[in-house]
């Protein structure tokens, strides 16, 4: 795997991801200004103890963004703030709820192939891996499919020009690199306000609707919180399911007999899902920022200092992994952390499995040729922190 990712381009800072281990399972990055976090056992206990690596990061970045872009931004609490809000959006997310849309996920993927077939032509990301999740979320939110490039636009956007690591670090232009950023989302905001306010004056069965009238504790979001939301399951939500489609089928394409297991043997559609995710996790790091003096991986970090665990390299620890470079859809267990762990564990993790499931099972039904085309073959993001193909042409007969 380690020599298609150097064919695929993937950043060329994370060498983990081309077999090459870091020292230590804990050094401090000169050049990010952060301490980085890169065995299994120490990415699991910073994420899994937020009493003493806390998510709320903003405040200790190189430079400080409006706050209005972070109320109701789960992903900055910690418990007991963030209680309120993970109670409320995770009744959008329960199992129930979303094995009630596994025949509608099906009907819009046939749809899309459908019309891939009237066409003659195949991008994987441009055909499937991103209009499928994106409609399944704007139905879900109740806004219109039309308006679904909006959508594309503004995701594609944060993970091409934002800043990422520099946010952590600075540097010359960084300021103005996130201003403009908060400026290009501003629209977005804009339409999804005014999604909200349309609720106020006529409740819909929808999950915006929901998000206004939910009480938890006697309380209620405020209409920019339902803002905020509503952006993240959007942008967050349907690129990592994105990502996830595209790289599933450039693992099974890049291992051809992985590919022929996986399609005669579709009980493994789910071990290759969650082995891409292990291997090419779409979120390749997290940040957090230590509330107090503490030792790990060896290490004493003092309190308010930056650390980066990267899930990327601790799921291939090989400490933790068999054969840790190796894609193979049958392992078993697969206790990667793709999806997070602890109290920020992904709501949204259950939505994106099973649109993948049924993503990868119908391209090996409609696609028993499937390959990508040498000519033209897969691009990933140029991005330091996120790993997921862009574009994917596809050859079949």
């Amino acid at each position: 795997m380690s020599e298609v990712i150097e064919r695929w381009n993937v950043h060329p800072s994370r060498q983990w991801l081309r077999g090459i281990r870091p020292a230590n399972p804990i050094e401090f990055d000169e050049e990010i200004g952060a301490w980085c976090a890169y065995g299994y056992d120490e990415v699991e206990q910073i994420l899994g103890d937020h009493a003493t690596f806390s998510a709320a990061t903003a405040k200790y970045a190189a430079v400080q963004v409006d706050p209005k872009f972070q109320e109701g931004d789960i992903s900055q609490m910690d418990p007991p703030e963030q209680n309120k809000y993970r109670k409320l959006i995770g009744h959008a997310f329960t199992p129930r709820v979303i094995n009630g849309l596994e025949d509608r996920i099906q009907k819009i993927t046939d749809e899309l192939i459908d019309e891939v077939y009237e066409k003659g032509s195949f991008e994987l990301v441009a055909d499937l891996a991103y209009p499928l999740p994106v409609i399944v979320i704007a139905e879900m939110l109740g806004v219109p499919l039309s308006d679904r490039d909006l959508f594309k636009g503004v995701a594609f956007d944060i993970i091409e020009n934002m800043a990422g690591l520099d946010f952590v670090s600075g540097g010359d232009g960084i300021e103005d690199q996130i201003h403009a950023a908060e400026a290009r989302l501003k629209p977005m905001l804009d339409y999804m306000a005014d999604q909200v306010a349309q609720r106020r004056k006529q409740p819909r069965e929808d999950l915006l609707t929901y998000l206004i009238q939910a009480e938890q504790d006697g309380e209620r979001l405020t209409d920019n919180e339902v803002v905020n939301i509503a952006n993240v399951l959007l942008i967050t939500g349907h690129i990592t399911s994105t990502m996830m489609v595209g790289n599933t089928m450039a693992c099974l394409d890049t291992d051809r007999v992985a590919f022929d297991r996986v399609r005669a043997d579709r009980s493994l559609v789910p071990g290759a899902v969650e082995e891409a995710l292990r291997l090419l996790p779409p979120a390749a790091t997290l940040s957090r920022v230590t509330t107090r003096e503490v030792e790990i991986g060896g290490v004493t970090i003092p309190a308010e200092q930056m650390i980066l665990p990267w899930v990327s390299a601790a799921n291939r620890d090989p400490l933790k992994f068999d054969r840790p470079n190796v894609f193979d859809p049958s392992r078993s267990p697969n206790p990667s952390i793709s999806f997070g762990y602890g109290v920020h564990y992904c709501l949204g993790t259950r939505l994106a499995r099973l649109e993948g499931k049924i993503a990868i099972n119908t391209i090996l039904d409609r696609f028993p040729d499937f390959s990508s085309d040498p000519e033209n073959p897969p691009t990933f993001f140029p991005s330091t922190d996120m790993v997921g193909v862009r574009s994917f042409n596809v050859l079949y007969k």
